[in-house]
């Protein structure tokens, strides 16, 4: 009777840009092993410096940056930082006013705060400087809030950042919660030598910076020692040893990209303080194609910035680096429009990426557009931009080929009809293939495999292993077909257990969490050696999925790598202490490892923190039925329907409760709620049609069953369900038909073949009567 979902996974504990929401369940890494040498021997404890010091020597980059977004980050509010109109403007949404207004020098905006009161509250700095402006105000506990009222820079208006829901105040997504908090949400990113200084003991933070900009040693690290270095008398000078802890010279270009990553990529922290040079997945775990964040085929759908996307893209695996194209001090294009894209692809192209052909792209013969005109960019087709905040376009970095003909399929968007908005996707397939012929990657994109492993389709397994150990993808793909393989049988384990030996810590970490199905011994055998592996996001992922093996099954050796990989789990998440998901990974470890107390007061915490947050609530409430709290349970689940009645994940979780209760009549009830508000998920309908069964519903049972068929074809146990429905019916061409679609699907169990002959035989005696 029960569903047999995914096991709890690690929740993602997000944290940077500003107004960026914790979302679902999780994710894991990215790739390249580096190591971590520092330049000097020491320069680890290299400290901040001014970053005036730095233009001492490097007086061009100092220019190109002041004046950089990242040099305007963050400001104080002051006449000359304050971009919008605070001349008593007023601005109103959904029946909320604000009205920016200046009194004695100093920015006010007069709104509705956290107890639903009208107040006036201080602007004290500014966030970002184009294309919008934000404004923070200081609370008690150290908070700066954002508020979700920003300024548009290039139409001179105010908007607002929030949904066209109503927010009200005392919700975590209200201008004065926890999500719209800089502190956790902002800071790290907007400053430089951010100390977060997070109380968990009175939720309070006294946080510190080195500088409120993106300066210099935020990508070079600490300078000092480099300072002392350009300082010393010229005999004293080592040019190999220049005091420089973050050295992109003597690296690759992943080093780099990896560099820009720590604020560039949708990701989660992993430590309190930053160690600059080492490898990202030491200090960050960078988010997987998960499907509320990109589509199936990795188009950027969320606002997840420009790692995820860049790392599926061919320049990426070829060794373009960010600074091939960016100015990293200034922040902008090396050259301007399509001449920033030709000076590689054209017909001298450029000798690093020796495998480029060399070809007029530049020319109407390749872009079949009005030369000058905006379908012949070469970004218009390569790179489209979606808008995030409202205003901020942003193009997708994974500078791909369109393919309206996954649009066709799979409704992923597409730059064809990006600008032709009046035709369908398959005109602008059927456009594309005139004008450019049937590419060869046409019937392989991983597209597919993914849409349908993100549906928990049953023939999705097989093409999932194959894309799982298809090196010609990228890492980033790899790791999402493993993670997506973790709600699959035998032959997804296999191919986990292979993964784990991956040069790659994306695909090692994702594999590795694939392992826990695996009974304990094979378990430990198979994990256990990943808890020594070189990168941090690896080691952790292994502990959490050793976490609930026996002590027994571990040697000295083993347990010694088990307790200090653990000690970087827990650190890990006390690093986000602040953030509801990181109370639910460490709840969720601590139930692993038997201490059911301090795994309640984790879930009673995240709730506390957000009581919209469902998988805390669901959590709990499968704790409470372990402990054999059924009440508490029940109340627990009920308590998130009041507050979020759409989130049809607490509906499925509160009918199959009653359901194992025996309370049949309300589980149907909830299940029926479920599979409305979750309609493709194809086991809702499957248990909503057999509480329907044993409530003797047969019609219903058997409408829900067809549905859930509709939905999965390659489950057998549905088809199973309808087999028996039906021979039960005295159906025999009904059940024949579903009992061999069971029998196709389970070749190795004798049970289908049995079913069949179970039909057979009962068929013949209703014919000899």
């Amino acid at each position: 009777m029960p569903d047999t979902p995914r096991r709890r996974r690690l929740i993602a504990t997000l944290a940077v840009g500003s107004f960026v929401l914790v979302t679902g369940l999780a994710a894991y890494l990215l790739e390249v092993r580096h190591r971590w040498s520092p330049t000097v021997p020491g320069s680890s404890h290299a400290t901040f410096v001014d970053d005036r010091s730095c233009a001492q020597c490097h007086q061009a980059q100092y220019r190109a940056w002041v004046g950089s977004h990242h040099e305007r980050a963050m400001q104080r509010a002051d006449e000359h930082t304050v971009l919008g109109d605070f001349k008593d403007a007023r601005f109103t949404h959904l029946g909320v006013t604000a009205r920016f207004f200046r009194r004695d020098g100093r920015f006010f905006v007069n709104t509705e705060g956290a107890e639903g009161t009208i107040a006036d509250f201080e602007i004290t700095h500014t966030l970002g400087v184009a294309p919008l402006q934000q404004y923070l105000v200081r609370f008690p506990g150290g908070r700066l809030q954002s508020f979700t009222t920003a300024w548009d820079t290039e139409t001179q208006r105010w908007l607002t950042l929030s949904t066209n829901e109503t927010i009200a105040p005392g919700k975590p997504l209200h201008w004065t919660g926890r999500y719209q908090n800089w502190n956790l949400m902002c800071a790290e990113c907007h400053t430089t030598n951010l100390r977060k200084g997070y109380d968990p003991s009175t939720d309070s933070y006294r946080t510190t910076w080195g500088a409120l900009n993106v300066g210099c040693q935020a990508c070079h690290g600490p300078g000092s020692a480099h300072l002392a270095w350009a300082q010393a008398d010229t005999r004293a000078r080592d040019a190999d040893d220049t005091g420089l802890i973050v050295n992109f010279t003597t690296n690759n270009s992943r080093y780099q990209v990896d560099a820009c990553a720590r604020c560039h990529a949708r990701r989660t922290r992993l430590v309190a303080v930053d160690h600059p040079g080492r490898p990202l997945l030491d200090d960050f775990r960078p988010e997987l194609l998960r499907a509320e964040l990109y589509y199936a085929d990795g188009q950027q759908l969320a606002e997840v910035y420009e790692y995820g996307s860049f790392r599926q893209s061919r320049m990426y695996q070829r060794g373009v680096r960010c600074t091939d194209c960016h100015d990293p001090h200034s922040g902008k294009p090396k050259a301007p429009g399509d001449a920033l894209c030709t000076r590689c692809h054209g017909e001298r192209p450029e000798p690093r990426f020796p495998t480029m052909l060399a070809k007029r792209y530049d020319s109407t013969a390749h872009h079949f557009h009005a030369p000058g005109s905006a379908g012949a960019r070469c970004v218009s087709c390569h790179m489209p931009s979606r808008n995030y905040m409202v205003v901020d376009a942003r193009r997708d970095h994974s500078m791909r080929i369109p393919r309206p003909d996954l649009s066709a399929k799979l409704g992923t968007p597409n730059a064809c009809n990006g600008c032709h908005r009046d035709r369908s996707a398959r005109w602008a397939a059927a456009a594309v293939e005139k004008r450019w012929g049937r590419p060869p990657q046409h019937d392989a994109h991983y597209a597919e495999v993914i849409a349908a492993g993100r549906t928990g389709a049953r023939a999705a397994e097989s093409k999932l292993v194959a894309l799982a150990g298809n090196r010609e993808q990228s890492a980033i793909v790899r790791a999402t077909a493993l993670d997506l393989l973790r709600g699959y049988g035998p032959t997804a384990v296999a191919a986990a257990i292979r993964a784990t030996k991956d040069e790659d810590p994306v695909v090692r970490s994702a594999a590795v969490s694939g392992l826990e199905r695996l009974p304990p011994r094979e378990r430990v055998a198979a994990a256990a050696p990943l808890l020594r592996d070189p990168i941090r996001a690896v080691r952790i992922e292994a502990a959490r999925v050793l976490a609930t093996a026996s002590v027994d099954l571990f040697d000295a050796a083993q347990r010694r790598a088990f307790d200090a990989a653990l000690a970087e789990f827990k650190d890990a998440q006390h690093a986000m202490a602040d953030m509801p998901s990181a109370q639910l990974n460490l709840a969720g470890v601590y139930e692993d490892l038997g201490e059911r107390g301090l795994a309640e007061r984790g879930y009673q915490t995240a709730l506390q923190m957000d009581p919209d947050f469902f998988p805390a609530r669901i959590n709990l409430a499968r704790l409470y039925d372990a402990m054999k709290r059924t009440a508490d349970a029940e109340r627990t689940l009920r308590e998130g329907i009041t507050r979020t009645p759409a989130q049809g994940e607490l509906h499925y979780a509160l009918g199959l409760l009653l359901a194992d209760a025996g309370r049949l009549p309300e589980a149907a009830d909830l299940l029926r709620q479920a599979a409305r508000l979750l309609p493709g998920r194809a086991r809702v309908r499957y248990n909503y049609g057999v509480v329907l069964q044993q409530l003797g519903r047969h019609r219903d049972a058997e409408a829900a069953w067809l549905e859930a068929h509709g939905l999965d074809r390659d489950d057998p146990e549905i088809a199973y369900a309808l087999a028996v429905l039906y021979l039960r019916q005295r159906r025999f061409g009904r059940a024949l038909t579903y009992a061999q679609m069971f029998a196709d699907l389970t070749p190795q169990d004798p049970q289908g073949r049995g079913l069949i002959a179970q039909i057979e035989q009962a068929r013949a005696r209703i014919e000899r009567r």
